[in-house]
């Protein structure tokens, strides 16, 4: 019995409302490397300033799952394994009273999997209730499906609160972000005509919003041994407190071996190089998704916009070779110079390093981490750069 497939289905980001970037881009850019050496092939960057990989610190966990690849991995000839589950199943009567009978009121979106309703458990958290489409996969496989993913528990990775499984309804309770996606946060809703209509976050803002999610998939890479394949500002989830949190990861098809994935899932923009040419996502594909998120925080633009003159409308394209150079030119105008050049700078070689063409030379998350939380012991001033900021989701204004 094959346990793959259907879990695809579980795309956090619909909690709020907003599913990918496909709508926004017809073509993906071609991007090249930046601050070239003649020793080295094109698209290097030098990595003499990063620091050694090393171990986590005081935010180290123990491997919560050593098995996960293995268990992930086709067992079509093999039974299943009886794996616990850690969040309750919730009973089908009680997710039907918290959302009106997931009625209009408590709907607040829908992919290509499911519908998105907002609703307080009896526990008194809010969450987002997934209702799924019909999908093929067996009762077992997705009980094992639901185990794994009650077990990641991490301060920035989405957590599932509960689940519910009666005939043909599978229903997923996630926490619900309270602010939304960081992509609401930069440019709007989709249904909006400006690309840079969304709230203008200040630049410590963004750089504690980077820190956090790459905290979030650092865990998902270096102790879940997972790779996300679908990383982009859509499923950054933002909470209370501009807490961020990665969501949508992905855990079918994961290899025992070097963790990769052959299934493309990522939206528009973000796709590393490697994967239109082997049709295989690993965990430094993830980062390059992560430098486009970077740069989407860096200058508030979309990863691509037919709207914008030819040479600009691809992201990464456009702002690469500005990063090394003229980096104040590419950084988001509506923060009105409010932020300290030194810091953007290095901001701006961080996400440079990541999308870096050739797959070796970005570094790992471990590595992005660490410079990104050196940044903000390098801020400068009390809270300059604290903008205050309307906490509503934009949907809900």
């Amino acid at each position: 019995m094959n346990i793959q497939g259907a879990m695809s289905c579980w795309n956090c980001s619909d909690c709020c409302g907003d599913e990918s970037d496909d709508d926004d881009a017809t073509e993906q850019a071609d991007d090249g490397g930046t601050n070239r050496n003649r020793n080295n092939p094109p698209g290097h960057l030098e990595m003499s300033t990063f620091q050694p990989r090393t171990n986590f610190g005081p935010r180290a966990r123990p491997r919560i799952r050593p098995t996960i690849a293995r268990t992930l991995s086709d067992r079509r000839n093999q039974p299943l394994p009886n794996l616990p589950i850690q969040v309750p199943q919730i009973p089908l009567d009680e997710l039907k009273e918290i959302t009106n009978n997931f009625g209009k009121d408590a709907h607040i979106g829908e992919g290509p999997y499911g519908k998105v309703y907002k609703g307080i458990l009896k526990n008194g958290k809010d969450a987002a209730i997934k209702k799924l489409y019909e999908c093929a996969q067996s009762d077992d496989a997705f009980r094992v499906q639901i185990s794994i993913a009650s077990s990641l528990k991490h301060p920035n990775v989405t957590a599932l609160l509960g689940y519910c499984i009666n005939g043909e309804s599978r229903i997923l309770a996630y926490e619900f972000a309270s602010i939304g996606t960081l992509r609401e946060l930069l440019h709007g809703n989709r249904e909006t005509a400006d690309p840079m209509s969304g709230l203008v976050l200040s630049w410590d803002q963004r750089v504690r919003i980077a820190a956090q999610a790459a905290r979030g998939l650092e865990y998902l890479h270096e102790i879940v041994q997972l790779v996300h394949r679908a990383i982009k500002s859509a499923n950054i989830l933002i909470f209370d407190n501009f807490v961020a949190k990665i969501a949508d990861y992905d855990l079918t098809n994961q290899s025992t071996g070097p963790i990769h994935s052959n299934r493309l899932i990522g939206g528009y923009g973000y796709s590393a190089p490697e994967c239109a040419l082997t049709g295989k996502q690993t965990t430094k594909s993830d980062v390059y998704s992560f430098g486009v998120v970077l740069l989407e925080l860096l200058t508030g633009r979309k990863t691509y916009d037919n709207r914008l003159p030819l040479q600009q409308r691809s992201l990464v394209a456009w702002a690469t070779p500005l990063l090394s150079t003229m980096v104040g030119e590419c950084v988001d105008p509506r923060m009105d110079r409010d932020y300290p050049p030194a810091v953007v700078a290095e901001f701006a070689a961080i996400a440079a390093l990541c999308v870096q063409h050739e797959p070796d030379f970005r570094p790992n998350m471990t590595t992005v981490r660490k410079r990104l939380e050196a940044l903000l012991k390098e801020q400068i001033g009390p809270s300059s750069y604290h903008t205050p900021i309307d906490n509503r989701r934009p949907t809900e204004k």
